[in-house]
């Protein structure tokens, strides 16, 4: 069972663990050793709430299938386990983060004063980089 928050969970039928060989370096260890983790989670035949439902369908997320089906792939550390806690707390992390609520932008202008002292900083800046040009003799 994972837990989500307080109210909601998901029970452990509804997630596919399957252990694969991970790729890259590791010796002989990466040859014998099923320690990779592929985690599936079916969206739309899950039992969270149709709205965690309906903002994760909604994400434009790579590891979000055209199904509604998350796919986690975990190969971090060396050990089967922890590899499967490393999948088990992204696919939480995943489904949290569409209940944040961002904070909606509040419109802003420049003072009169930040204006002046932009341009005045401007008049300053080019003043300068005129002064540094070669000086053309008649």
């Amino acid at each position: 069972m994972l837990k989500i928050s307080e109210q909601v969970t998901i029970p452990s039928n509804e997630i596919e663990i399957k252990a694969v060989r991970s790729t890259g370096a590791g010796g002989q260890n990466v040859n014998k050793v099923a320690s990779a983790i592929h985690l599936r989670f079916d969206i739309p035949a899950s039992s969270l709430p149709d709205f965690y439902k309906a903002k994760l369908l909604k994400l434009n997320d790579s590891r979000i299938s055209q199904d509604g089906i998350i796919v986690i792939k975990s190969q971090q550390f060396r050990s089967q386990l922890q590899n499967r806690e490393d999948a088990l707390n992204r696919l939480k992390k995943l489904i949290k983060s569409v209940t944040v609520v961002k904070k909606r932008r509040i419109k802003t202008k420049p003072s009169k004063n930040a204006k002046k002292r932009r341009l005045e900083n401007k008049a300053k800046r080019s003043l300068l980089k005129a002064s540094r040009k070669r000086v053309k003799y008649d």
